[in-house]
């Protein structure tokens, strides 16, 4: 928690600075707004479905449903914390019953300890593992796992839990609560926004890309994703899949116009011929600003952030494609 704390004032320093020096972004575009946030209050409650619960703090989401027989909260984003809580209570006396983790990353279960002792805890058997040797209180280990799929019925609630393989980290779960359509799945898609940095910390490109196929094929009108300012649609994720349909096609073509024979051309004159490393990475850089270029003039007014990701994402796709 001191380190998230301590994050967040260096970003706050950061963007401060930045201001200061007269750095600009490009504009946010009106689709990528959502609900503002009461700032004395921290968050805000929305509605979704009978019973289901959207709670955000303008940057994190996790959701909650009542049951008749308790609350199922999914996920503990320390940037919320105690005020999941003060959400939650705000519409329901019922006490939390079960907890269920999206996956292992602090951001977003580093406050589960503020859940009672006694609640069941699901979670996907690779997040199992991970968090019963890092071995952190505030994270406390999974009480019940799965392999594949199970189906949680508590009171007049279902919710269904999936595991499709590695996309964004080992044990990141698709939530389908199929009553109210409505499907989590953390830090692939960013409604409204271009992902983040790295294409949100994917361990598995390929994951990451084959992702937005299978949330597709779920019955959903609402989606979750984790973060940022609002509620996704199905239509979101089809737009961000159009996005990296894009940055594929466009480093796709940056990667097919650079020559990686001896020498680098000119790389080689900019980087230096007696360091390989310098060669090396001015040529892959070369080959993503390319494909950011694209990527920007193209996508810079229709997502937030496409400026300042574009770089970042370009890399990684690049990188992957020349050895993937």
């Amino acid at each position: 928690m001191r380190t998230l704390l301590t994050a967040a004032l260096s970003l706050v320093l950061l963007c401060s600075n930045a201001l200061a020096q007269g750095e600009m972004f490009a504009p946010v575009p009106a689709t990528a707004v959502g609900p503002a946030i009461d700032r004395e209050l921290g968050y805000v409650v929305e509605e979704v479905g009978r019973g289901l619960y959207l709670v955000s703090d303008g940057t994190y989401q996790n959701m909650f449903l009542i049951t008749g027989e308790g609350v199922i909260v999914v996920d503990a984003p320390p940037s919320t914390g105690r005020n999941i809580l003060a959400a939650i209570s705000s519409v329901t006396d019922e006490p939390i019953t079960h907890v269920i983790y999206s996956h292992t990353h602090i951001d977003h279960i580093g406050a589960a300890s503020i859940y009672p002792d006694d609640a069941v805890i699901i979670a996907h058997e690779d997040a199992a593992v991970h968090l019963v040797n890092k071995n952190d209180p505030d994270r406390p280990v999974p009480t019940m796992t799965f392999a594949d799929s199970m189906t949680l019925e508590v009171g007049n609630q279902t919710l269904q839990l999936d595991y499709h393989g590695l996309n964004h980290s080992p044990g990141n779960i698709y939530i389908l609560a199929p009553e109210h359509k409505v499907l989590m799945l953390v830090d692939i898609v960013y409604p409204g926004w271009a992902p983040f940095k790295d294409l949100g910390v994917a361990e598995s490109v390929g994951g990451f890309l084959a992702a937005h196929e299978i949330i597709l094929s779920y019955d959903f009108d609402h989606f979750i994703g984790g973060h940022l300012t609002r509620i996704g649609t199905r239509q979101d994720v089809e737009t961000q899949q159009a996005f990296m349909a894009d940055m594929v096609q466009a480093a796709d073509r940056a990667n097919g116009a650079t020559d990686f024979g001896t020498g680098f051309g000119e790389a080689a004159a900019r980087g230096g011929q007696d360091n390989p490393y310098a060669i090396i990475n001015t040529a892959f850089e070369s080959v993503a600003q390319q494909c950011a270029k694209e990527m920007i003039e193209k996508w810079g007014d229709r997502l937030g952030g496409v400026d300042i990701f574009a770089l970042d994402h370009c890399w990684r796709i690049t990188l992957h494609q020349r050895f993937d």
